[in-house]
C-alpha cells in the first residue's frame, strides 16, 4: 500500500493486483491524492495535471464503487482548484457525455453514478467559476433522471445539492426545474431517494424565495405527504426541511417586497396553522379529509404525526430560545390546542389520545428544556401555571352549572382533560430540572404554582388527576423542602373530602406519588406520616362498604396508600406490619367453599369492588416483598401465605364469573390476574408450589386466548439480545426522539405505554430519570407477567405436566391461523425464552428428548416468522436452548438444522431466521463448540453475505458473522484474512443507499480488530497488510453518510488506537469527533465520547491541541454553540454536557474531562479555571449575595462586593449553564487544587510564585488566582440551588484546608487567606438561616470549624463574627430532637445536631490545643512582652470564647456519647435500648441516625474527653443537677431512667459512668477496627484516652483494674497491627506509657499504705506487691508487664527485625552492621525503651528478675544495631534512647532489694558482658560501631550499678581495656568523649570502682597532655581535647589522697604555665592560642588559692615558670583594661564540658 502513496498512480503496481486488491488500491491512492493536493505547490501540480486528470478520467470509466468514486470527485474538483482551470470543461463535456450514454446495462451503472457524483463535486468545488455550464449539466442530469433507478436518483439529488450548494444565487434559472424533481423524488417509494430529496431542497431553500413563500403551502403539504409509511431517517431529514422552510418563513426580510406585492408575508399563527393542520389532518387535502371525517374513518397516521412532531421541534430550535421566549404564550397555547375539544379527531380513542399527548410532550420538553436558561424557563413554567388555571376554571364553569340544559357534556370535560394532563406533566418535568432554583417560582402567591395543582387533583378524569399526582412528585423530588407540608395538606384534604369519589381517587393518587418520592429526598420525612397514613387507609377500607357511591374510590385509594407506603422501608413499615397482615388476611375468603358462597351470592357491582380490592391487596403485597425484604421472616411469610391458595383459586373461578356478569368485569378481572401474576414473580417459588399446576393452566390459557386482539410487539425487546435489536430498526436503538418514535415501533393500532393504565407505577422507582412512568395497558402488561411467570413454574413442576403444557401450546399455535396466530406465536415465544433463560440461570434441566423436540419445534417455527423481532426472539430462545441442554452433539444437531434449512430455502425470511440462528447458537457456550462447525458457519454466512440481492440478508449473515467472530476469539486468526478481504469488499461496493448493509459490516470489522488485539502492533508483512485494510475500512465507513456507519467507524478506530496507538492519525481521529461533537444523532455523539474519553486517558494535552489546530484551520460551518477557537476543546465539552439531556453521555464527559483535569490542570491553569468560573459567574444570582453583604461592619464589606460588581463585564461564551454544569464545575474547581497539591510546591507559596512569574510570565500557580478561587466559593454558596450550595462549601472547606498555612509576605506575621475572612462570612452567613435545609447547615458548620481552627483570623472581633454562626445553631440545638424542623425525617435533625456538636468539638480541641502550646512555648522562650500579648490574646482568647458555652456544649456531648454508645450495642441488645430512642435521635429512626453518629463521634469523644480532663473529674457543674435541656434523657442521669427522680447519683458514680463511657466507647472502636475506620477517627480517639489520663483520678481507675490496663494494652496493640500510620502507633505508645505510668503509681501507693500501716512490723513482713508475688510467675493474659512487653517487642522488632533471633537464624548476636532508622522509626523505638525501662517498677523483685533478661536484651540489642557512627562523637537517638532506658533499668530499686538483688547482679554482669561482646573484633567487622556509644554504656553501667556488678576482675578489665583502646584512636570527637566519660567515672565516689581506672588510665591522660603540650594545639578540636584532658586531671587532684596532692599539682602546673603568652605574644597569637592562655590562666587562678604551699613550692623551684606567669598575668590585666569582659569567652567552652548537659543518662 506504500506505492499507492504518490502523486501519480503507480500503474506498474496497480496492474500486478487481484480485483479486490485493486479496489483497495485505487481506494488508498486517492485517500492519499486529496490530501497531497493541497500540500503541494500549483506549479508541482500543473506539471503533472494532464496526465493525473487522465488517469482520474480513465477510473470513471472502470465502474469505481460508491466510497471510491466519491473520492474520486473530491479529488478532480481539488485537482482543478489548486490547478489550472481551464480543461474542467472537457471533464464537464466528458461527464454529462457518461450519463448521455443509452447504456443500460447493470455494469456500466457505475459510471454513469461515478459521472454524477463528479459533477456534483466540481459544482460544489469550483462553483460560479464554471460560468453557464451549468444550465446544460442541470438539464441533463434531471433528464437522465427519469429513466434512474433508487441508486441514479439518490445520487442525482445529492449532485443536484452539491451544485447548489457551489452555484449559490446563480443557479436561479434551475431552481424551479430542480424544485420539481425534487418534488417526485420527495415520495419515492426507497427511503434513501427521501432523504436525499429533503437534502436538495434544503439546500435549494437557501436561495429559492418561493419555497417559503408562494409555495410554501405546498412544499408543507408534500413534507407531510413525504412522512407517510417514512423511516427515521426520512423523518429526521424531512422535519429538518419543513422546520427550516417555515422558520425562514417567519423571519426573512424579503428583497424589495414593495416591487414584488405578490410575495406574501407569512406570520407566526398562519405558520402554526399549517403544522397543525398536518399534526391533526396528516396528509390528505381539506376535501378529502372532510370526506373521511364525515364517514367517520380518517385516523392521520402515526408516522405523519411524530414527523410533524419532530418539525415543530425543528421550527423552534430555528428560531431560538430568544425567539421563543418572546414568543412562548403563543406557542403553548397553539400547542395545547392540539390535544382540546376544537380537534376531536386527534383524541376520538385512548390510543390516539396517549399517542398525540406523547408528540405534545416531547415538543414542549425539546423547546422547553432544550433551548431556555433557567430563568427563561421559570416565565414559561408561569405560563403553563396560567394555562392550567384557565384550563380549570373552564372545567369547574361546566362542572357547577346546574342547568342541565345548558350544561355542556361530559365529552367537553374529557376532550380539556388531554390539554391539562400534557401542562402539568411539563409542568412537572421543568420543576424536576430545576430543582432548587425553581424556589423562586413556588414562593411566588401570584403564580399559585401549588394551589393550580392541587386543585386538578379532584378533576373528574384520571388522566389529569394522575398528571397532577406526578407533577407533585416532581415538586417533591426537586424541593424537598416541600414535600412534609404537600403531604399533610393532601392528607388533610383526603379525610376532609372523604365523600367526594374524584376528590378520594386524585388525593390518594397525590399521596401515593409523593410517598413515592421519599426515596429521591436523602432528608426524608417525619417518621409519624407513616402511622397517618397507615390509619388513613385502614379508614378508607373500612368504609368503603358504607357508600356504594364511594365503594370502588375508597378500596382503590386504601390499597393504593398501603402499596406506596411500603416504599418508605422497613424502618417505618415493621409498625405497621401487623395490620397490614390483617388486612390482606381478610380481604381473602378463608376456604374454597366460601368462595364457592361469594360466587352464588354477588351481583356485578359488588363484584368490581372485591376484584378491586383484591387486586389492590395483591399490589401492597407485592410492595411489601420488593421494597421491604429484610422483614420476610420466617414468622411473616407463614403470615402472608395462607391467603394465596384461595387468590389462584379465584383466579381459576375468574372465567367462570366472567360468563355470568359480562363485560364490566373484564378490565377488573384482567387487573387481578395481572397483579396475582406479579406477585408471584416477586415470590419465593416454593411459596406456591402446591398451586403449580392450577397457575400453570391459567398462563397456557392467557397466553393462547384467542381473543387477544393485541399486537404485543412491544413485548419483544425485552426477550432479544441487546446486540441483535441493532440489526432490526434505530427505533430499537438510543435516540433523541425515543420518546415519540417509541410509537411506532408498536404499529398504528397499538397503544402507548402511559400512566393511567396503572396508578401503582407512580410511586414505584422509575427507571427512566424524570420522565413520566409509562406502563403499558393491562391486556399487554398481563401477557407480559404471564410469560415471565410461565418461565418460574414452568421450572419447577414435574416433567410430565411440563410436556403436557407444551404440546397443549404447539396445538394452539397450529388451530390459530393469520394475524392471530402470529399473536399466539409471540406470546409462546415469549413464555418459551423465559423459561429457558430462568432454566439457564438456575442452572436447571429442560428434562428428556420430547420436551426438547418441543421446544425446538415451537422455536423453530418463530424462526421462520414474517415479524422480524419474533425472529430476533426465537435466534435468542435457540440460543439458550444449546444453552441449557448442553451437549456437543445437541448444538451440532441445531446448526445442522439451520444449515439444511439454509441450503434449500430461497426466501428471505427463513435465509436471515437460520442465519441469525447460527450466529447467536455459541453465544452461551463458551467457544464455538467443534472447528468444523465453525467453518461451515463461518462458510455459510460468507456465502449469504454476499447476496446483492437482497440487503437484508446480507445485513443478518453479516451480524451473525460478526457474533461468531466475538464468540470464537483466538480460534478465528485463521480466518481473520479471507473474512477482511469480504469486508473491504463489501464496503467498497455495496451501495450507500443500504445503510443497515455497512452498519453490519462495521460490527464485524470492530469484531475483528477485537480478535487481533494487540497483535496489530507488529511489523511483519502480514500484520502490516491486515491493519492497512482495517484501517482502509475505517476510512471507507467513515465518509458514509449514515451517521450510524460513521459511528461504528469512530468505534472501530477506538479499537485500533487501543491496540496500535501509534498507528493511527490522531489528527485525523480528533477532527473527525469535534466535527461530530452536536451531531443530531445520539449514538454518534455516544460513540465520538467513548472514543475521547479513551483518547484523553492516554494523551490529554496532544488531543487538546489537535482540537484547537483543527477549529483554527476549519473553514466549514462550525455545529457547536461555542468556539473552540475560544475555549478549547474543554470549553466545547463543558458547553455539550449544559445541553445534553442523554444520562450516558452526559457521564462521558463528566469522565473525560476529569480525565483532562488530572492530566491538564496544572499546566492549563488559567484555561481552565476561566472556565469554571464562566459557569459559575454566567448565571449567578447576585441578589443573595448583596443582601448578605451589607451586613457586614465597617469596611469590610468592600472585600466582598469585589465578588458581586463584575457579573457582567462581558459576553460569556456560556450562557445561562444549568444548575447541574455549575454543580460540576465547582467541583472541578476542588479536583483542579487537589491537582495542584501534588504539583509544584510554588502553588502554595506566594513568594515564590511571584518570583517565578516574573522570571518567566508562562508560569501560573494556584495562589495566584486565590481571589478568583474565592469568588467562586462564594458564588456557589450563595446560590440558589442547594446542590450548587453543598459544592460551593466544599470548595470553601478545601481552599481553607489548603490556604491557611500560607503566609501573606507584604506583611509578616499573617496568612494570605486573612484578606478574604469578609467574603468567607458572607458565604457562610446564608446557611445558618431557619429555612435552610439540614444538610446544608451541616456542611457549613464543618466549614466554620475549619476555618476558626485554621487560625487565619487572629483578631477575637474578627472571629466571633463566625463564632456567632456556631452560637446561634447551637441555642437552636439546645432544645433538642422536638424543636428542629419537622419538614424532614428525625435523622436530618440529627444529623445537623451532630454537626454542630462536632464543629463546636473541633473549635474547642484547636482551643486547648493551642492555648497548652502556647503555656509551653511562654515557659520554655521568654520573649517580648508584645509578642506575648497578642498571642495570648488570640489563644486564650479562643479558649473563653468557647468557654462560655462549654458547660453547655460538655452535657450535648456527653448525651451524643451516650446515644453513640447504646447505638453501637450489638443487636441482642436491642431490648435494652430507651424505647423512646435517645437524646438527639428516636427509636425509629435508629438505623438511619447511626450513619451521622458514625461520621463524628471521634471528634466529639476528644472534645469530652479533654472537657473533663479540664474539670479534673472533681469539679461538678453547679448547673450539672439542674438539667435544663428539655430532653427526654439529661446525660448528666447517665443511662438512668429520667423518670426516677429520686435515684441521685453521687458525684463519684456519675465520674465513673462517665469515665467508663469514653473508655469503652474507645476501646470498642480500638478493638475491631473495620477497613473504612478513618485515620482522624483513630488518632481522635487515641488523643481523647491520653487527655483522659494526663489527670489523676482516671489513673487511679486503670491503675486499680488491672483487667481493664491489660484490655487496654491488647486493644492498642492490635491498632498498632493493623495500622502502619507512625502518628497513630506513636500515639497508641503514648497511651500505653500513660497506662503503665498508672499502674506503678498504683503499686506504688499501695507499698506506701502497707509502710504506713505496718509501720511497727518487721520489713519482712511486707506482703510483696507488684506483679510475679513471691514466685515470679507472670501469667500471659493476667500480666500487664507481659502485655506491654508483647507491645514493645512487636514495634522494635518491626523497626529492627535483627532483634527477632528466630528471624536472623541464631540465637543471640548476629554481627551486622548497624543501621540508622528514619525519623518515625526512631520516635518509635525510643518511645517503646522509655516503656521497657518503666516496667521492673511494677512487678515483685521475684517478678522483676522474670522480665529483666528480656528487657536487657531488648535494649543492648536497639544500642548495638543502631549503633552508627556520627560525625563528632555524637549519639544517635536510638542509642541515646537506649541508654536512657539502660540508666532507668539499672537504678532500678529492684536492684536493690534483697530478694531480688543477687539475681539482677548477675543478669546485670551478663549484660556488661553482651555490650563489651558487642564490640569485639569479628574478622575485623567491628570498626562499623560506633566506640562512642560502647564507652558511654559502660560508663552508664559503671554509674548506675552497685559496685558489685562492675568489679569483677574480668569485666573491669575488658571495660578498662575499652578506654585504653579508645584514647588511642585518632578521631577528636571520640577522644573528647572519652576524656568526658573518664571524668565521670574518676569522680565516682566509690574507690572500689573509680580506682581501677585511674591507676590504668590517668598516666595515659598525662602523657597525652604532655604530648599537646609539646606541639601547642592547632585547631579547636585538639583545644577541646586539652581542655577536657586537664578537667580529667584536676579532678584526679581533687580525688586524690592528701599525701599524693602535691605531685600532681606538680605536674598539671607545668603543662598550664606552658601555654600561657606574656603582653608581646598575646598580641599576635592566633585565637586558638589566645583561648588555651585564658583557659590555663584561669585554672591557675583557681589551683593556686586551693593549692598554695604546692603553688608556692613549684614555683620557687623554676624561676622561668614564675617569670613567664607573671608576664602572663600582667599581659591579662593590659588586656582587660582594653576589653572589659572576656569572661564570656571563657565560659564558652565549659557549656559542652559534660556530657550530662548532652543527655542526662549519667
Amino acid at each position: 500500500m506504500e506505492l499507492a502513496h504518490s502523486l501519480l498512480l503507480n500503474e506498474d503496481a496497480y496492474n500486478q493486483l487481484g480485483e479486490v486488491q485493486k479496489a483497495e488500491f485505487i481506494f488508498e491512492w486517492l485517500r492519499y491524492l486529496e490530501k497531497f493536493l493541497l500540500a503541494t505547490s500549483r506549479n508541482d501540480v500543473k506539471e503533472k495535471q494532464k496526465t493525473l486528470a487522465d488517469q482520474l478520467l480513465s477510473l470513471l470509466s472502470s465502474s469505481p464503487g460508491p466510497p471510491t468514486r466519491k473520492l474520486l470527485a473530491k479529488s478532480l474538483a481539488v485537482l482543478y482548484s489548486v490547478g489550472d482551470t481551464f480543461s474542467v470543461y472537457e471533464t464537464i463535456d466528458k461527464c454529462n457525455d457518461l450519463i448521455r450514454s443509452k447504456d443500460d446495462s447493470p455494469s456500466y451503472l457505475p459510471t454513469k453514478l461515478a459521472a454524477v457524483v463528479c459533477l456534483g463535486s466540481l459544482y460544489k468545488k469550483l462553483g460560479r467559476i464554471l460560468g453557464n455550464t451549468f444550465t446544460d449539466t442541470v438539464g441533463n442530469i434531471l433528464k437522465a433522471m427519469k429513466s434512474a433507478e433508487s441508486q441514479g436518483r439518490y445520487e442525482i439529488m445529492l449532485s443536484l445539492q452539491n451544485i447548489l450548494n457551489g452555484l449559490g444565487a446563480a443557479a436561479a434559472p434551475c431552481h424551479r426545474d430542480v424544485y420539481k424533481a425534487a418534488r417526485s423524488c420527495l415520495t419515492d417509494r426507497s427511503m434513501a431517494v427521501r432523504c436525499a430529496a429533503a437534502k436538495c431542497l434544503l439546500e435549494l431553500q437557501n436561495e429559492a424565495v418561493f419555497m417559503w413563500s408562494t409555495d410554501l403551502d405546498s412544499v408543507v403539504t408534500l413534507c407531510f405527504k413525504s412522512f407517510e409509511g417514512s423511516n427515521y431517517d426520512v423523518r429526521i431529514s424531512v422535519s429538518k426541511l419543513l422546520g427550516t422552510v417555515l422558520a425562514k418563513a417567519i423571519i426573512s426580510k424579503h428583497p424589495g417586497a414593495a416591487s414584488r406585492q405578490n410575495i406574501r408575508r407569512v406570520s407566526l399563527e398562519e405558520v402554526l396553522e399549517l403544522l397543525g393542520t398536518g399534526f391533526l389532518r396528516g396528509s390528505s387535502g381539506f376535501l378529502r379529509a372532510s370526506g373521511d371525517m364525515l364517514k367517520g374513518t380518517s385516523s392521520v397516521s402515526r408516522d405523519v404525526r411524530v414527523g410533524v412532531t419532530q418539525a415543530y421541534v425543528v421550527f423552534v430550535s430555528t428560531l431560538g430560545g430568544v425567539w421563543l421566549e418572546k414568543n412562548f404564550a403563543v406557542f403553548l397555547s397553539h400547542v395545547l390546542s392540539l390535544v382540546s375539544q376544537s380537534h376531536p379527531k386527534a383524541t376520538q380513542t385512548q390510543i390516539d389520545a396517549v399517542c398525540c399527548r406523547r408528540c405534545i410532550s416531547f415538543i414542549l420538553r425539546a423547546t422547553i428544556g432544550g433551548l431556555l436558561g433557567e430563568k427563561a424557563q421559570i416565565a414559561a413554567a408561569k405560563d403553563i401555571c396560567q394555562a392550567i388555571w384557565k384550563l380549570k376554571k373552564d372545567v369547574d364553569a361546566i362542572l357547577s352549572d346546574g342547568n342541565l340544559e345548558t350544561r355542556l357534556s361530559s365529552t367537553d370535560v374529557a376532550a380539556s382533560q388531554h390539554m391539562l394532563v400534557c401542562a402539568l406533566q411539563e409542568l412537572g418535568n421543568l420543576i424536576y430540572s430545576l430543582s432548587t432554583t425553581a424556589a423562586p417560582l413556588l414562593q411566588d402567591s401570584s403564580t399559585g404554582l401549588l394551589d393550580g395543582v392541587l386543585s386538578a387533583l379532584p378533576h373528574p378524569s384520571t388522566s389529569v388527576q394522575l398528571a397532577a399526582a406526578w407533577c407533585l412528585h416532581c415538586v417533591a423530588v426537586a424541593l424537598p423542602a416541600y414535600l412534609t407540608p404537600l403531604l399533610d395538606r393532601c392528607l388533610e384534604r383526603l379525610s376532609v373530602l372523604k365523600s367526594s369519589p374524584e376528590a378520594v381517587t386524585g388525593f390518594s393518587f397525590a399521596v401515593a406519588a409523593l410517598l413515592g418520592a421519599v426515596k429521591h429526598c436523602p432528608l426524608g420525612i417525619p417518621h409519624g406520616k407513616g402511622k397517618i397514613i397507615m390509619m388513613l387507609a385502614e379508614d378508607l377500607l373500612c368504609s368503603a362498604a358504607q357508600n356504594s357511591h364511594l365503594s370502588i374510590q375508597r378500596t382503590q385509594a386504601g390499597w393504593l396508600l398501603i402499596a406506596a407506603l411500603m416504599t418508605l422501608g422497613p424502618a417505618v413499615v415493621s409498625h405497621h406490619l401487623a395490620r397490614v397482615l390483617l388486612l390482606w388476611k381478610c380481604v381473602f375468603p378463608v376456604s374454597p367453599s366460601d368462595l364457592e358462597t361469594e360466587k352464588s351470592r354477588g351481583d356485578s357491582f359488588t363484584w368490581q369492588v372485591t376484584l378491586e380490592g383484591r387486586s389492590g391487596a395483591l399490589c401492597a403485597i407485592k410492595s411489601f416483598v420488593s421494597h421491604c425484604g429484610d422483614l420476610l421472616t420466617e414468622e411473616v411469610t407463614q403470615h402472608l401465605l395462607p391467603p394465596l391458595p384461595c387468590a389462584v383459586d379465584l383466579l381459576t373461578q375468574l372465567s367462570s364469573i366472567l360468563k355470568i356478569y359480562g363485560s364490566p368485569l373484564k378490565t377488573p378481572s384482567v387487573v387481578y390476574r395481572q397483579r396475582l401474576y406479579e406477585l408471584l414473580i416477586s415470590l419465593p417459588p416454593e411459596a406456591y408450589k402446591g398451586n403449580f399446576c392450577a397457575v400453570l393452566k391459567e398462563l397456557a390459557a392467557d397466553l393462547t386466548a384467542v381473543d387477544t386482539q393485541v399486537a404485543s410487539t412491544c413485548l419483544l425487546p425485552a426477550l432479544c439480545h441487546q446486540d441483535d435489536l441493532l440489526i432490526l430498526s434505530p427505533l430499537l436503538q438510543e435516540t433523541d426522539h425515543r420518546f415519540i418514535e417509541e410509537q411506532l415501533l408498536l404499529g398504528n393500532g397499538m397503544a402507548c405505554g402511559s400512566l393511567e393504565y396503572d396508578p401503582h407505577s407512580i410511586y414505584e422507582k422509575n427507571v427512566e430519570g424524570d420522565s413520566v412512568p409509562k406502563p403499558l395497558p393491562p391486556a399487554l402488561s398481563i401477557i407480559s407477567s404471564a410469560a415471565k411467570l410461565f418461565g418460574v413454574v414452568c421450572a419447577h413442576v414435574g416433567e410430565a405436566q411440563r410436556l403436557l403444557v407444551l404440546e397443549q401450546l404447539l396445538s394452539s399455535m397450529k388451530h390459530t391461523k393469520g394475524a392471530r396466530q402470529q399473536t399466539v406465536q409471540l406470546h409462546i415465544v415469549s413464555a418459551i425464552s423465559s423459561f429457558l433463560k430462568y432454566t439457564a440461570t438456575s442452572k436447571g434441566s429442560i428434562g428428556p428428548e420430547e420436551i426438547r423436540r418441543l421446544v425446538l419445534t415451537l422455536v423453530l417455527a418463530a424462526l421462520e416468522s414474517p415479524n422480524t423481532l419474533l425472529r430476533c426472539a426465537a435466534a435468542e430462545a435457540w440460543a439458550r436452548l444449546a444453552q441449557v441442554v448442553d451437549d456437543a452433539v445437541f448444538t451440532t444437531g441445531l446448526a445442522q438444522v439451520s444449515f439444511d434449512k439454509l441450503k434449500s430455502a430461497r426466501d428471505v425470511v427463513t435465509r436471515t431466521g437460520h442465519s441469525l440462528a447460527l450466529g447467536s447458537l455459541p453465544r452461551y457456550l463458551g467457544g464455538t463448540g467443534s472447528s468444523q462447525h465453525m467453518d461451515s458457519c463461518i462458510r455459510v454466512l460468507c456465502t449469504l453475505s454476499q447476496d446483492s440481492t437482497s440487503p437484508d440478508v446480507q445485513t443478518w449473515a453479516l451480524h451473525s458473522l460478526s457474533l461468531i467472530i466475538d464468540s470464537a476469539g483466538a480460534l478465528y486468526h485463521v480466518h481473520v484474512e479471507p473474512t477482511l478481504s469480504l469486508i473491504i469488499r463489501l464496503l467498497l461496493n455495496v451501495p450507500p443507499t443500504h445503510a443497515e448493509v455497512h452498519q453490519s459490516l462495521g460490527r464485524c470489522l470492530n469484531a475483528l480488530i477485537t480478535t487481533l488485539g494487540p497483535e496489530l502492533q507488529g511489523n511483519n508483512t502480514s500484520v502490516s497488510t491486515l491493519r492497512t485494510s482495517c484501517l482502509l475500512g475505517c476510512a471507507v465507513m467513515q465518509d458514509n453518510p449514515d451517521c450510524l456507519v460513521q459511528a461504528q467507524a469512530i468505534s472501530c478506530l477506538q479499537q485500533l488506537h487501543m491496540f496500535a496507538p501509534q498507528h493511527v492519525n490522531l489528527s485525523g481521529l480528533v477532527s473527525c469527533l469535534c466535527v461530530n461533537l452536536c451531531s443530531p444523532y445520539l449514538l454518534l455523539r455516544r460513540a465520538v465520547l467513548a472514543c475521547l474519553r479513551q483518547l484523553v486517558q492516554r494523551g490529554a494535552a496532544e488531543v487538546s491541541e489537535h482540537a484547537v489546530t483543527l477549529a483554527k484551520d476549519y473553514r466549514g460551518e462550525w455545529t457547536l454553540g461555542v468556539n473552540i477557537r475560544e475555549v478549547g476543546l474543554e470549553g466545547a465539552l463543558l458547553a455539550l454536557l449544559d445541553r445534553e439531556t442523554d444520562q450516558s453521555l452526559c457521564h462521558d464527559i463528566r469522565e473525560t474531562l476529569s480525565h483532562m483535569i488530572t492530566s491538564m490542570a496544572v499546566g492549563k491553569l488559567s484555561l481552565w479555571l476561566k472556565l469554571c468560573k464562566d459557569v459559575l459567574a454566567a448565571s449567578a444570582d447576585f441578589t443573595a449575595c448583596v443582601d448578605t453583604m451589607q451586613e457586614e461592619e465597617g469596611d469590610r464589606g468592600d472585600d466582598a462586593s469585589v465578588l458581586t460588581n463584575r457579573s457582567d463585564e462581558r459576553s460569556h461564551p456560556f450562557t445561562n449553564p444549568r444548575w447541574t454544569t455549575r454543580v460540576f464545575a465547582a467541583e472541578c474547581v476542588c479536583r483542579i487544587i487537589n491537582q495542584c497539591e501534588n504539583a509544584h510546591s510554588a502553588h502554595f507559596d506566594v513568594a515564590l510564585a511571584q518570583e517565578m512569574k516574573k522570571s518567566d510570565s508562562r508560569n501560573d500557580f494556584l495562589v495566584l488566582h486565590l481571589a478568583d478561587l474565592i469568588r467562586m466559593a462564594f458564588m456557589a454558596a450563595t446560590d440558589h440551588s442547594d446542590q450548587l450550595r453543598l459544592s460551593g462549601l466544599e470548595t470553601l472547606l478545601v481552599v481553607i484546608r489548603q490556604f491557611a498555612k500560607i503566609p501573606e509576605p507584604e506583611f509578616p506575621g499573617h496568612v494570605i487567606l486573612e484578606q478574604y475572612q469578609a467574603n468567607v462570612g458572607a458565604a457562610l452567613r446564608p446557611a445558618f438561616t431557619s429555612e435552610t435545609p439540614p444538610d446544608i447547615t451541616a456542611k457549613a458548620c464543618q466549614v466554620c470549624s475549619a476555618w476558626i481552627a485554621s487560625g487565619v483570623v487572629s483578631d477575637l472581633s474578627d472571629l466571633r463574627r463566625v463564632h456567632q454562626l456556631l452560637v446561634s445553631s447551637l441555642t437552636k440545638i439546645q432544645a433538642g430532637k422536638e424543636a428542629l424542623s419537622h419538614l424532614y425525617s428525625e435523622s436530618a435533625s440529627t444529623m445537623e445536631i451532630l454537626a454542630v456538636l462536632k464543629a463546636w468539638a473541633e473549635v474547642y480541641i484547636i482551643a486547648v490545643q493551642r492555648h497548652k502550646n502556647h503555656k509551653q512555648t511562654s515557659k520554655t522562650t521568654p520573649c517580648s512582652e508584645d509578642s506575648v500579648r497578642s498571642g495570648s490574646r488570640t489563644s486564650a482568647g479562643l479558649l473563653d470564647l468557647v468557654r462560655t458555652d462549654v458547660g453547655t456544649l460538655s452535657r450535648l456531648w456527653l448525651a451524643a456519647l451516650q446515644d453513640f454508645a447504646l447505638l453501637t450495642l450489638p443487636s441482642e441488645f436491642a431490648s435494652q435500648l430507651p424505647v423512646e430512642g435517645g437524646a438527639f435521635y428516636t427509636a425509629e429512626t435508629s438505623e438511619n441516625a447511626k450513619v451521622h453518629y458514625h461520621s463524628s463521634w471521634a471528634l466529639i469523644l476528644h472534645a469530652a474527653a479533654l472537657w473533663l480532663t479540664s474539670t479534673g473529674f472533681v469539679v461538678a457543674d453547679p448547673d450539672e443537677e439542674v438539667a435544663n435541656l428539655s430532653r427526654p434523657v439529661t446525660p448528666t442521669s447517665m443511662c438512668q431512667d429520667s423518670s426516677a427522680g429520686a435515684l441521685v447519683k453521687s458525684p463519684e458514680d456519675v465520674y465513673t459512668d462517665r469515665f467508663h463511657l469514653i473508655l469503652g466507647i474507645s476501646v470498642e472502636f480500638l478493638c475491631s477496627l473495620h477497613s473504612d475506620a478513618t485515620m482522624e477517627s483513630i488518632t481522635a480517639c487515641l488523643h481523647a484516652l491520653q487527655a483522659l489520663l494526663e489527670i489523676p483520678w482516671p489513673r487511679s481507675q486503670i491503675g486499680s483494674d488491672q483487667d481493664l490496663g491489660i484490655e487496654l494494652l491488647n486493644v492498642l496493640h492490635r491498632v498498632i497491627l493493623t495500622r502502619e500510620s507512625p502518628s497513630i502507633q506513636l500515639a497508641s505508645l503514648d497511651v500505653v506509657r500513660q497506662v503503665i505510668c498508672a499502674a506503678q503509681e498504683h503499686v506504688k501507693e499501695k507499698r506506701r499504705s502497707a509502710e504506713v500501716d505496718d509501720g511497727a512490723a518487721e520489713k519482712e513482713t511486707l506482703p510483696e506487691f507488684g506483679e510475679g508475688k513471691d514466685t515470679g510467675g507472670l501469667v500471659p493474659g493476667k500480666s500487664l508487664v507481659l502485655a506491654a512487653l508483647e507491645l514493645c517487642v512487636c514495634i522494635l522488632v518491626r523497626q529492627l527485625p535483627e532483634l527477632n533471633p528466630e528471624l536472623t537464624g541464631s540465637p543471640g548476636v548476629k554481627d551486622a552492621s548497624p543501621q540508622s532508622l528514619s525519623e518515625d522509626g526512631t520516635r518509635l523505638v525510643s518511645a517503646a525503651l522509655a516503656i521497657l525501662a518503666e516496667l521492673p517498677a511494677l512487678c515483685s523483685p521475684e517478678g522483676s528478675i522474670s522480665i529483666l533478661p528480656t528487657i536487657l536484651y531488648l535494649t543492648i540489642g536497639v544500642l548495638r544495631e543502631t549503633a552508627v557512627r556520627l560525625p563528632e562523637g555524637q549519639l544517635s537517638p536510638t542509642v541515646a534512647a537506649s541508654l536512657q532506658a539502660l540508666k532507668g533499668i539499672l537504678s532500678s530499686p529492684m536492684a536493690r532489694a534483697e530478694k531480688s538483688r543477687a539475681a539482677w547482679t548477675v543478669l546485670l554482669q551478663s549484660a556488661l558482658a553482651t555490650v563489651l561482646d558487642c564490640w569485639n573484633p569479628v574478622d575485623g567487622t567491628h570498626q562499623e560501631r560506633d566506640e562512642v556509644s560502647l564507652l558511654t554504656a559502660i560508663t552508664v553501667f559503671i554509674l548506675s550499678t552497685g559496685p558489685e556488678v562492675t568489679t569483677i576482675p574480668c569485666l573491669q578489665k575488658r571495660c578498662i581495656e575499652k578506654f585504653k583502646t579508645a584514647l588511642q584512636i585518632k578521631d577528636p570527637g571520640i577522644q573528647i568523649k572519652t576524656y568526658q566519660l573518664l571524668h565521670s567515672i574518676f569522680q565516682y565516689p566509690n574507690p572500689a570502682v573509680s580506682y581501677p581506672y585511674i591507676y590504668s588510665l590517668a598516666s595515659s591522660v598525662v602523657e597525652k597532655l604532655q604530648e599537646i603540650d609539646k606541639r601547642k594545639p592547632e585547631d579547636t578540636n585538639e583545644l577541646h581535647i586539652f581542655q577536657e584532658s586537664i578537667k580529667v586531671l584536676e579532678a584526679l587532684v581533687t580525688i586524690a589522697e592528701e599525701q599524693h596532692r602535691p605531685q600532681l599539682v606538680a605536674c598539671l602546673l607545668p603543662i598550664l604555665i606552658s601555654f600561657l603568652l606574656d603582653e608581646n605574644a598575646l598580641g599576635s597569637a592566633t585565637s586558638i592560642m589566645r583561648r588555651l592562655h585564658d583557659f590555663a590562666l584561669q585554672n591557675l587562678m583557681q589551683i593556686g588559692p586551693q593549692h598554695s604551699s604546692v603553688f608556692k613550692s613549684v614555683m620557687a623551684s623554676s624561676p622561668t615558670l614564675k617569670a613567664r606567669l607573671e608576664a602572663a598575668v600582667k599581659g591579662n590585666q593590659e588586656s582587660v583594661k582594653v576589653k572589659p569582659s572576656p569572661s564570656k569567652q571563657t565560659k564558652s567552652p565549659a557549656k559542652s564540658s559534660s556530657i550530662q548537659l548532652k543527655t542526662n543518662f549519667l
